[in-house]
């Protein structure tokens, strides 16, 4: 029985991601809920953010690895994020910005059968293997 992601993507979502990609290269996500805008999720170039040790890796959309704030996830973990784009302007050093669209977390809670079927996560720092 194949895990139940934690992150998935809208087709829109994933064509912004494309975009992105093709005139940025590599790229990442992370979700941070700081005080800006918590259900933005920001996306930089790979190698433009330092992920924590205390950020964990939910998946990957479109490619693009997806990283949450630990605590942030403590809030979130009962729900699949859902990454979608809406019209408007991304946050301030998010590849987004100047697109006229951003994207948009979304969140559902998992039923009890993909409960059971949720991949475990780890810290940034566990999955490199240190």
């Amino acid at each position: 029985m194949e895990p139940c992601p934690r992150v998935i993507a809208t087709a829109a979502a994933l064509q912004l991601i494309d975009e992105l990609r093709r005139r940025h290269g590599p790229v990442l996500f992370h979700q941070s809920g700081g005080c800006c805008d918590g259900s933005s999720p920001m996306c930089y170039p790979v190698g433009d953010f330092i992920v924590g040790d205390r950020d964990i890796r939910l998946g990957t959309i479109g490619g693009a690895e997806f990283f949450i704030s630990g605590p942030q996830f403590a809030y979130w973990q009962h729900t699949q994020l859902i990454i979608d784009v809406v019209p408007g302007r991304g946050g301030m050093f998010s590849l987004d910005n100047g697109s006229d669209r951003r994207f948009l977390t979304r969140s559902r809670l998992y039923t009890e059968e993909e409960q059971g079927r949720l991949a475990a996560v780890r810290s940034f720092v566990d999955s490199r293997g240190t």
